[in-house]
């Protein structure tokens, strides 16, 4: 049995923002420029509803201003594309984040496109993607970033670690790749179509989850003394008929075998919030110059 360390993504999180509100107090003092983050919200999803909320209060915490467009399910898509060309063209803001997902009849891919990469703190746009994929300067998909600092925070330098990502999402997986690659990381892409996938995950020095099946990723399926970062959070019916938070990785089996994990909750998810106000002011500097 090894003693699993809980990475404590929360603790981290909230760490970061208070160094990052002091940033932003420093921003503003030089410049008399605030930061502003706005978010186009279409439709009613509740889980949707409720992040965007988080971002917001934590964003004016953040000393930044907070722009928020609240649109109805069966709003046009050209309606969409109309308001992001505005927040594209409006100086007063620095970042936009299209809340995903969409409704169905709204093109994702064609909203995401038509955000200014200089204003894409999502990370999502072609032109970070590409930038990040051949090493240049570019805004980060903020969930990949917040994994990364959590497993430099735990394990150090990076470099010669065999990683393996299970799941090759444009969100995560694939930027997420990309940065273990700058950390000189060994990298494997795996995913639910892997030959042999838990002898694959064996041979992490770093697993992550981050393919969207609740526990898929077994205990037996961890290296002894591995770092498992897990992205996962799924919802599933728990024993008292109740709803319960799960990841990727079946975290009961993992704990003892693990050398350090992230929980579901209280792991990565508060890291993402806490990178997108990072790059929000990333961000503005660039902008202002």
């Amino acid at each position: 049995m090894v003693e699993t360390r809980l990475i404590d993504g929360k603790a981290f999180a909230e760490t970061m923002r208070a160094r990052l509100k002091d940033d932003v107090a420093a921003f503003v003092a030089e410049t008399g420029v605030t930061p502003g983050l706005a978010v186009v919200l279409v439709g009613e999803d509740p889980a949707s509803a409720v992040y965007v909320r988080n971002k917001g209060k934590q964003t004016l915490e953040a000393g930044m201003a907070s722009i928020e467009h609240k649109l109805p399910a069966d709003t046009a898509q050209d309606d969409v594309l109309a308001l992001v060309r505005a927040l594209n063209a409006d100086d007063a803001v620095h970042g936009i984040l299209v809340q995903l997902p969409l409704p169905a009849h709204i093109d994702a891919q064609a909203v995401l496109a038509t955000i200014d990469p200089a204003k894409d703190v999502d990370g999502f746009h072609v032109v970070n993607a590409g930038r990040l994929a051949v090493g240049l300067e570019a805004l980060v998909p903020c969930t990949p970033l917040g994994c990364v600092m959590l497993l430099k925070d735990t394990l150090g330098s990076l470099a010669g670690l065999e990683a393996v990502v299970v799941g090759r999402s444009n969100i995560v997986g694939k930027p997420l790749a990309q940065l273990l690659l700058r950390e000189d990381c060994t990298v494997t892409i795996a995913h639910s179509r892997t030959r042999d996938l838990p002898g694959v995950c064996r041979r992490a020095d770093i697993l992550i989850g981050a393919v969207g099946r609740p526990e898929m990723i077994r205990g037996d399926w961890i290296k002894p003394g591995a770092t498992v970062i897990d992205v996962g959070i799924n919802r599933v019916a728990g024993a008292d008929g109740k709803g319960r938070l799960v990841g990727d990785v079946a975290f009961a089996e993992a704990k003892g075998i693990a050398g350090a994990i992230t929980p579901v909750p209280g792991g990565v998810g508060p890291m993402t919030i806490a990178c997108l106000l990072a790059n929000t002011l990333t961000a503005a500097r660039r902008q202002v110059g």
